[in-house]
């Protein structure tokens, strides 16, 4: 038996996949006969990162409460792996992706001043990534092949593919019901736009979509919605529960989720429990790694008309719909927790 700490970080009043992979590690962890428990490091705001890496650095996890040593340590994401510890495995969700991959969309509506505040301080957190990953961490995990790309091209940092299986929840398939279902967060990264663009087209005509989520982007969607004369088709279901969330995965004819190179998308691998086949475009990132197109799902382009004939494809063929879902769950029987469990404690 050992004692683990899983440490990620995230912003106030809210919450991302990223803790409920680290929820369900750490349920995994406990039912393998550990110890273990979820610590929150802090991520402050932008001008304020260096506080959190700082804070991060200081932050004591050699001993539990009761003077008991923490035998292992697996950190997440930015900056939770600035925690120091001999046996710290860094299962990497994302860097600061503003000033990685998306640099070119933060920095261009900056003022000239901004970019150049911006620009020191990416250079500063590149600097810091590259050294905790290489010096303060034993082993580096990503939890995709996209987020292992981007470690190689910015800072030629070494690592190895984990992907994170589903959480453990009571997951089920009760039919393969009349309506699209889409869980993401609101904002321009996610494209919940592009789905709305392709229910409008000609070719989805009838296919109702039901977006489960919140975010920045929730009354533009909104406008756009009515807009488009999706009304009475399209459905912002705003933050739902756990309960609801596997309600609809139970219940839905399939899954779309087609961000822009997503680091992981856990729903991905929710879908394939729930018996469910998952629409996704070729540039979304992880998702497009796990859905092999007419296997699991449809990988489409990232263009209205040609994710509308994917909609229709199932929409139209129910047993092709059902196909692809029973493939897409023994695809996620791949994906165990006691496999990744060994993996990241033993090496």
């Amino acid at each position: 038996m050992a004692r683990v700490a899983v440490v990620t970080s995230h912003p106030l009043f809210a919450r991302g996949g990223h803790l409920v992979i680290a929820d369900g590690l750490t349920r995994a962890l406990r039912e393998a006969g550990h110890e273990a428990t979820v610590i929150r490091t802090p991520q402050n705001r932008f001008g304020r990162q260096g506080a959190a890496y700082l804070a991060t650095w200081l932050t004591d996890v050699g001993l539990t409460f009761d003077g008991h040593p923490i035998d292992h340590l697996v950190s997440f994401r930015f900056p939770s792996y600035a925690v120091r510890h001999p046996s710290h495995v860094c299962w990497l969700n994302h860097r600061m992706r503003e000033y990685y991959d998306q640099w070119p969309r933060f920095s261009g509506p900056l003022s000239w001043r901004g970019r150049g505040k911006e620009r020191l301080r990416r250079r500063v957190i590149h600097a810091a990534d590259r050294y905790l990953l290489t010096r303060n961490v034993r082993r580096v995990f990503a939890q995709s092949r996209t987020i292992q790309r981007r470690l190689e091209r910015w800072g030629g940092i070494p690592s190895d593919v984990l992907y994170p299986p589903p959480p453990p929840r009571p997951y089920r398939c009760d039919e393969y019901g009349d309506y699209l279902f889409v869980a993401s967060r609101l904002s321009p990264l996610k494209r919940v736009g592009l789905v709305l663009e392709a229910l409008a087209h000609p070719v989805a005509d009838g296919i109702r979509c039901v977006i489960a989520g919140d975010g920045e982007e929730r009354e533009t969607l909104r406008s756009r919605i009515d807009d488009l004369g999706l009304a009475d088709r399209v459905r912002l279901a705003g933050s739902i529960d756990e309960t609801e969330l596997v309600e609809h995965l139970a219940c839905c004819r399939a899954v779309c989720y087609v961000p822009s190179a997503e680091d992981y998308g856990l729903v991905t691998l929710e879908a394939f429990v729930s018996r469910k086949a998952v629409i996704t475009c070729v540039d979304s990132g992880g998702p497009a790694e796990l859905v092999r197109s007419d296997e699991e799902g449809l990988v489409a382009l990232p263009d209205p008309e040609s994710l509308a004939n994917a909609f229709r494809q199932v929409f139209d063929d129910g047993t092709l719909a059902e196909r692809l879902g029973v493939a897409a769950e023994a695809r996620a029987r791949e994906f165990t927790w006691e496999q990744t469990i060994q993996r990241l404690l033993v090496g």
